[in-house]
């Protein structure tokens, strides 16, 4: 969904992704939805989403509860606080999207922002390691429809040595 977003709906310029992924929600949210794919060839969109069109929803119900505190205090993401959040998305400008399992490392590969967003990713946190090959398999090309190729007769090839 974020590869789609990044290529199709915000043209490539991730300021607007971040923009609208943490300005516009910085309590955050609850679901990103397929609205992240507005812009996208229908086609894509259609093989992406299938029928699940569903919007994004920000978290609602939010209250910050501050004791003795001027400001709320970041949300710091660790191990132990982690609250049931199973992923981490680091999205690097130049270099694409590093996907962190918060049950196994505390850093992750990178996923290429040229990536097809119709790559199947696998969702076993133990294969998401550092220096690992990413773990999707990429969908097949089109490459239009298909045409049987003639193969040229069979010509008679002389014989030149005697068989042993």
């Amino acid at each position: 969904m974020l590869l789609g977003a990044h290529q199709y709906r915000f043209d490539g310029d991730l300021d607007a992704l971040c923009r609208h992924l943490i300005d516009e929600a910085p309590e955050g949210w609850s679901q990103l939805g397929t609205d992240l794919l507005d812009g996208a060839p229908e086609p894509l969109r259609a093989e992406l989403v299938g029928s699940d069109e569903h919007p994004s929803r920000k978290h609602d119900n939010v209250h910050v509860i501050t004791v003795g505190a001027a400001e709320p205090e970041p949300w710091t993401i660790t191990e132990k606080s982690h609250g049931g959040l199973d992923w981490g998305y680091v999205l690097h400008p130049q270099h694409g999207i590093e996907v962190i399992s918060l049950h196994a490392e505390d850093r992750g590969p990178l996923v290429a922002w040229a990536t097809d967003p119709r790559a199947r990713f696998s969702n076993g946190t133990y294969r998401w390691r550092p220096g690992h090959p990413i773990p999707a398999t990429l969908p097949p090309r089109a490459t239009g429809p298909s045409t049987p190729a003639t193969a040229p007769a069979p010509t008679a090839t002389p014989r030149t040595a005697p068989r042993r």
